[in-house]
């Protein structure tokens, strides 16, 4: 199934949008973090810690999924295939392993790390809410550069797919000059 223009131009504008804000999510979420494990103000620490909740519970399914998802569609409406070039079945994998990463652990350990901060307790394993987001956005800032340039060719499959399509048309002049 290929997607026609319209469709193909809307779903890519959908897809940057949410993985750009996706990537912003987990600059805001590594600032955040950041702000609360260095503050000496157990304030700050807690509204940090509550601040990233927000941003995990109200956006971090809804942007992942959505990326995910119009990748998806994006990959397979177009010539560019899911696993035909090896950018793209990269950026497939890694968002599906991001996305599950953001919504079953990311979640809980802030959601765990707001509990202590309002008992009034220390966070344990704070530091994961620093080297969570520092990973997400380096992988997504990884996924937005090999989308802008596209390096390593092609899979085996896409070398075959491309192989099967250059032979057609030389099949059809054949049949036609036996005729």
């Amino acid at each position: 199934m290929k997607l026609r223009r319209p469709a193909r131009r809307a779903l890519l504008v959908v897809h940057v949008i949410t993985s750009a804000g996706w990537l912003g999510l987990a600059l805001g979420l590594l600032a955040l973090g950041v702000t609360a494990v260095t503050t000496g103000s157990p304030v700050v620490t807690e509204a940090s810690y509550r601040s990233m909740k927000v941003f995990t519970d109200w956006l971090i399914a809804p942007i992942s999924l959505l990326t995910l998802l119009t990748g998806l569609v994006l990959s397979l409406g177009t010539p560019w295939g899911l696993a035909q070039h090896r950018w793209v079945f990269i950026k497939f994998w890694m968002t599906l392993v991001t996305t599950g990463l953001s919504i079953f652990a990311l979640r809980p350990e802030i959601t765990n790390a707001v509990g202590h901060a309002i008992a009034g307790g220390a966070i344990p394993e704070q530091y994961a809410l620093i080297s969570a987001p520092s990973v997400s956005l380096s992988a997504y800032t990884f996924m937005t550069v090999i989308s802008v340039l596209k390096p390593w060719g092609l899979t085996k499959h896409g070398q075959r797919v491309r192989d099967r399509a250059r032979r057609r048309p030389m099949d059809t002049k054949a049949l036609r000059s036996t005729a």
